[in-house]
């Protein structure tokens, strides 16, 4: 056996990378793609992930196809939902696979691996007897380690090694969006503010964040998916300042647009956070109970981290007690946080409208 027993991938034609979780952990695993590409230029490159997570893979140099899996599958008669989940599994088994890297912990994904029939199947070790289903097992690492290294651990197990500056993020923006984006904003310079989560937990209260909007005095832009509406429309009602509440109205494609354009972005941990890493926009990203560590700005020179120095945090936890309210985040300061942002922004405008 071979120091590292890594595969032999010289005859690798095509190759699966399944990552079946949310959308800033999906554009987080980029870096695998892209280093796939440079490493096996000849191959043909599939992504599985959740249907709703296409946008963030969509327009990859690296991506031939994309496998999505509706999540609206499990309200189905258990039948109809077993039909079509067989019919998936059929499908990945008939591109023939060579190599499968598993970026994602559950069931789901190493069956998907072992039904294809590759001959390699690379995927974070399940433990029990589902190791057998894989031919090469990654380590979870025991300490604090960024999401992209993990995943890149999967490359690094089989032999592949990405250089520091190989691991960059990549989120398309067409120009459809980038139109749209300048058509709404024309030349006036503006921040974006992206208060909510998919978690509450990992919120700062909306009278916190729209005291920040007040001492930034700037026009904002105000984002996050249609059931966060509601949340940012609080915001947006206890501020005084100049804000534009696109919340529910924009794809994230748009969204990405908008940060291209505007002086900077503040943020809590979600993604537009990643999005805003991937586009190398300036970033102000406030972090409570999770940890900047695993899942805080990446590769972006003018980012920066606002979170406290606590002995309990960083606690993973769905806010104090179980609470879902985060003292970390609660007692914050907005006049951190608008100092933070100063340091970073964009000055001046950048804006190229054409109203």
């Amino acid at each position: 056996m071979s120091y590292g027993n890594y595969p032999d991938l010289i005859h690798v034609r095509r190759v699966l990378v399944i990552k079946l979780r949310h959308l800033g952990d999906v554009l987080l695993s980029t870096p695998v793609l892209s280093h796939l590409q440079r490493t096996l230029p000849n191959a043909q490159i599939d992504a599985y992930i959740w249907e709703e997570a296409a946008p963030m893979l969509d327009g990859h140099p690296a991506l031939s196809n994309l496998i999505l899996h509706p999540r609206k599958w499990k309200k189905l008669p258990l039948l109809e939902r077993i039909g079509k989940e067989l019919g998936l599994l059929k499908r990945i088994r008939a591109q023939k696979y060579d190599l499968i890297i598993n970026l994602t912990e559950g069931d789901r994904g190493v069956i998907a691996g072992f039904v294809s029939g590759a001959k390699i199947r690379v995927g974070i070790d399940p433990g029990g007897k589902k190791r057998k289903l894989l031919t090469h097992l990654v380590k979870p690492c025991p300490t604090y380690r960024h999401t992209v290294e993990k995943d890149l651990d999967a490359l690094r197990r089989i032999g592949l090694f990405p250089e520091l500056d190989e691991r960059e993020l990549y989120f398309h923006v067409p120009e459809e969006a980038k139109k749209w984006a300048r058509d709404l904003i024309c030349d006036e310079p503006f921040v974006v503010v992206h208060a909510p989560s998919r978690w509450r937990f990992k919120c700062v209260p909306p009278k916190l964040m729209a005291q920040v909007i007040d001492l930034l005095g700037e026009k904002v832009v105000l984002t996050g998916a249609p059931s966060e509406r509601e949340f940012v429309q609080e915001v947006a009602d206890l501020t005084s300042g100049e804000v534009i509440n696109l919340a529910g109205e924009t794809s994230l494609k748009e969204m990405g647009a908008l940060m291209q354009l505007s002086k900077g972005l503040i943020t809590v941990d979600s993604v537009a956070l990643h999005m805003a890493s991937a586009l190398k926009v300036p970033t102000v990203a406030i972090f409570g109970p999770t940890s900047e560590k695993n899942w805080g700005p990446w590769q972006n020179p003018r980012s920066v981290v606002v979170a406290q120095k606590r002995d309990c945090r960083p606690c993973h936890m769905d806010g104090c007690g179980g609470s879902k309210m985060s003292e970390c985040l609660w007692s914050l300061s907005a006049e951190e946080i608008a100092r933070a942002f100063e340091k970073i922004k964009i000055t001046g405008s950048s804006l190229a409208g054409s109203c």
